[in-house]
């Protein structure tokens, strides 16, 4: 098993006013060699975006974005058409493919809306553009991993053209999980949403990032009321 740790103080920030943003992985103006990627997982940013600020129109393609808001409600809009409010329980996977334009912007007047934004290396490029959105509400279970995300449109959860598998669980104190890995040779990154947990005896708060390869399963013990997000990606040519 190896593991790489990312606590929560050592990411990449940026203020904009606007936009107050937090990078664990290499992003826009904050670059760290050491900090490219976790296999195909490129970009986890933590953002927060003031009353009725947002991106602007802009372009992607060849990745896998993906949006999980934190709080508050988020407006979206794109180049296929799609005009969508994503809020908290709900997550958001748009395939850029061959190439969208997209913009975002926080549709409350009096609160800051506070979401994940997560890229992902696809497993082919320049497929035809996709978007799928999901409300989290009726599959959200207490004290269990609950899947998110997958690389199959018929599994629960959004799904992308990589072969991934996002969780999310919320556990009280002292509760306890397994997660095995779904596919040999993918990692998992574990990200701290809430609270304190312990990953192989390796103790987390929240925002700290864990990635862990070279394993076949992973315990965790919730040491404190706590929600985590647990990535699994392919490593591959990006270990």
């Amino acid at each position: 098993m190896k593991t790489i740790l990312h606590k929560a103080a050592t990411r990449g920030h940026a203020n904009h006013g606007w936009l107050n943003s937090h990078h664990t992985f290499s992003f826009a103006n904050y670059h760290n060699p050491e900090r490219m990627n976790f296999g195909v997982l490129r970009v986890l940013n933590d953002d927060s975006v003031q009353a009725g600020m947002g991106f602007g129109t802009h372009p992607h393609d060849n990745m896998e974005i993906i949006s999980i808001p934190l709080e508050g409600d988020l407006e979206h809009k794109d180049s296929m058409g799609n005009v969508t409010i994503i809020k908290e329980g709900d997550v958001q996977a748009m395939s850029a493919g061959t190439g969208v334009t997209h913009s975002e912007k926080n549709k409350n007047k009096d609160k800051e809306v506070k979401f994940l934004q997560i890229w992902i290396f696809p497993k082919e490029k320049n497929i035809r553009p996709k978007y799928d959105q999901i409300s989290l509400k009726d599959i959200e279970k207490e004290n269990e991993l609950y899947q998110i995300l997958s690389p199959n449109k018929e599994d629960q959860g959004v799904w992308i053209h990589q072969d991934a598998w996002f969780h999310i669980g919320k556990f009280t104190k002292g509760n306890t999980a397994t997660y095995n890995i779904k596919k040999e040779g993918n990692g998992i990154y574990a990200f701290i949403l809430e609270g304190e947990v312990e990953i192989q005896s390796e103790k987390l708060s929240e925002r700290d990032g864990l990635g862990i390869w070279d394993t076949e399963s992973i315990q965790i013990k919730a040491t404190e009321n706590a929600r985590i997000l647990l990535m699994e990606v392919p490593m591959g040519m990006y270990k």
